[in-house]
């Protein structure tokens, strides 16, 4: 879909939206519009259940005599509420109704609106880009689709009185959506397509964007003493991998120390020796999410050239059952020297992280330190797929987050760290097990993660719930989220990116 910026004024063919406030208040242009269609806007208004709510559309053919061919009424709730997400949500119902209404073209009128926190301008920037973001499609592998299936709309206009700051602002926002849509194509691809080597790959074309990419194997890791990380991948042909992304983006001083985001990137897990059971075992593509969103956030930031310094590393593993596979009961040394005793094969991804993180610390002594991992099934249990948990050593770190979902949609939900949880990780072989028992399991995972962080202020995101949606969102269609991308480079932008 080709996203476009012009002048205030009626398109001459295809549909024409405009935005009704709450309580079926005209904004100007519908009242142009209900002008010209002789009353038909508030005749529809009058004689239906749209009144202007947030999330509410509405349709009608354009009477006869007019350019274009039908009307749209998008919903945008209260004047005081319309900000960035109120713009973006409205933006992203818009293209899927229109995506299906069987036009090519549609143009969006954006209006001057009393006591809204937008401007014009910022309106339709933030119109567009939750279009843009709705737009998404993974059909790469249909090779058979009915016309009436695929999406009908090639050109969406957005118009207001002042089109070029609307496609300034927008084009920051489009580099950000680059990210997301990065995301979004690793976390559906299959995993015979995206495996430790090829998701490797797929970092190092950040390159062109002028991010450093450097690619460890398993002979670097093995030197480093990555015996927790190798350890989930040594039961599977392909072999694991670190990828380690750096963007310098910042002036050099005091707060030259970079930011430093760190992924599971599990690219198929079956348990491994401790083996799933085979239902909706194929959703285990997508165990590789942490990954996927580290990779699509530095994409997002030196996309958009942001001024900070940053790095991203991803452990890259697939874990599988095989002769040579890890069994229950093995002991293994990470590369901070602590040993973990093996209980459960499919509680690898802290296996991985723990020498991620450890590595990350070690070797760029960043600012602070957050990770994402679909680490537990817990999590879901605790938090449904509403929120993500969010775990962290710093209340400060935390609350920054926090806010930085709740601007862009992507809710956290901070769950408790201490001390008595670590007693269920007490290994009468090891240092550590692996697992604790069945109580309180998201944070029992969340303490394990801890023990590989030092001084540094640490978060970790348990994103299991939130990495894939079985349905339609306003600026999310199903499948995968990307969940973390925006928040993170919100975040970034909001509390860390020099002035």
């Amino acid at each position: 879909m080709d996203i476009q910026f012009g002048e205030l004024k009626l398109p001459k063919k295809g549909a024409v939206a405009v935005g009704v406030l709450e309580g079926a208040k005209l904004t100007a242009s519908a009242g142009e519009l209900d002008r010209l269609s002789g009353g038909a806007v508030t005749r529809a208004l009058a004689s239906g259940k749209f009144k202007g709510k947030k999330g509410q559309l509405a349709e009608l053919i354009a009477p006869a005599g007019l350019a274009f061919s039908r009307i749209v009424m998008v919903g945008l709730g209260e004047a005081r509420k319309l900000d960035a997400a109120a713009a973006e949500a409205a933006g992203g119902t818009l293209q899927a109704h229109l995506a299906g209404c069987g036009e090519t073209e549609a143009a969006v009128l954006v209006d001057k609106i009393a006591g809204a926190k937008l401007s014009p301008d910022a309106a339709a920037a933030h119109l567009a880009y939750g279009a843009l973001l709705r737009s998404y499609r993974f059909d790469k592998y249909r090779t058979k689709e009915k016309p009436e299936d695929k999406p009908s709309l090639k050109t969406l206009t957005l118009a207001s009185a002042a089109a070029g700051r609307a496609k300034k602002a927008f084009e920051p926002l489009a580099r950000i959506a680059d990210g997301v849509f990065f995301t979004r194509d690793l976390v559906s691809e299959p995993a015979n397509i995206i495996y430790p080597e090829s998701l490797a790959a797929a970092g190092k074309t950040l390159a062109k964007l002028g991010v450093a990419v450097e690619v460890l194997d398993e002979k670097a890791m093995a030197k480093l003493g990555m015996g927790s990380l190798l350890g989930v991948g040594q039961g599977s042909a392909r072999p694991s991998r670190l990828l380690v992304m750096q963007w310098k983006g910042a002036a050099r001083g005091k707060d030259a120390r970079p930011l430093a985001f760190v992924g599971k990137g599990v690219t198929f897990d079956t348990g491994g020796i401790s083996l799933k059971p085979a239902a909706n075992m194929e959703d285990m593509k997508w165990d590789m999410g942490g990954a996927g969103v580290v990779i699509g956030l530095m994409k997002a930031l030196a996309g958009r050239k942001a001024r900070v310094n940053a790095v991203g590393v991803a452990g890259l593993v697939e874990n599988m059952p095989s002769g040579t596979a890890q069994r229950p009961g093995d002991i293994v040394k990470s590369m901070s020297g602590q040993t973990i005793e093996v209980i459960n094969t499919d509680a690898e991804g802290r296996l991985v992280l723990a020498d991620a993180l450890w590595y990350t610390e070690e070797r760029f002594k960043p600012r602070f330190m957050i990770d994402l991992a679909t680490l537990t099934g817990a999590i879901i249990i605790a938090l449904g797929h509403e929120h993500a948990g969010l775990f962290s050593n710093n209340d400060a770190l935390a609350r920054e987050l926090a806010r930085a979902g709740t601007a862009v949609g992507e809710a956290l939900w901070r769950m408790p760290l201490g001390e008595e949880y670590d007693k269920a990780l007490k290994s009468d072989a090891a240092d550590m097990k692996n697992v604790g028992n069945r109580a309180a399991g998201s944070i029992t995972a969340a303490q394990f993660l801890q023990r590989f962080v030092r001084d540094v202020p640490w978060a970790h995101l348990d994103i299991a719930g939130v990495t894939w949606s079985s349905k339609d969102k306003p600026t999310v269609p199903k499948g995968g989220t990307a969940f973390g991308v925006r928040l993170l480079e919100r975040f970034v932008a909001d509390y860390y990116e020099s002035r």
